[in-house]
């Protein structure tokens, strides 16, 4: 796992049982990727990585649009256009049976948008799958 804060960060209001609940279910499901594809890889030179980084976009104090990103980046394997349109869907896995609820993703979205924010999903080919979770600073 590495880790790239952005030491200028600003404090948020959150509610950090759910804030927490999200980034466990985002870590976790990064390192059952990378580990995924480190099992299936033929020649045992995949090296898994997932990244946790933390981007400030505080502006000034009366600025409207401050955020915060948080994002968790995996070098597993890729979502496609397919997936990625249902994975915030209630129920819906990729993982085997008796291995995913389906609602990880779901309720992810859901606490996320409940504090204010966005919850979105990069994935391009070879470079595995990017989180990012933005969060409004300010008054709630």
């Amino acid at each position: 796992m590495i880790t790239n804060y952005d030491k200028t960060m600003t404090l948020i209001k959150v509610i950090p049982q759910d804030i927490g609940r999200v980034f466990l279910n985002l870590i976790t499901n990064a390192f059952h990727a990378v580990m995924n594809k480190k099992e299936q890889s033929e020649n045992n030179e995949f090296k898994p990585a997932v990244t946790v980084s933390t981007i400030s976009h505080s502006g000034t104090r009366n600025d409207k649009n401050r955020f915060i990103e948080i994002i968790v980046e995996d070098n597993g394997y890729v979502i496609n256009d397919e997936i990625r349109d249902k994975i915030f869907e209630p129920f819906f896995t990729t993982k085997p049976t008796g291995q995913g609820t389906g609602l990880g993703l779901s309720l992810s979205y859901d606490i996320v948008k409940a504090h204010g924010g966005e919850l979105n999903v990069e994935s391009k080919n070879g470079n595995g799958t990017k989180f990012i979770v933005k969060l409004p600073v300010g008054e709630k």
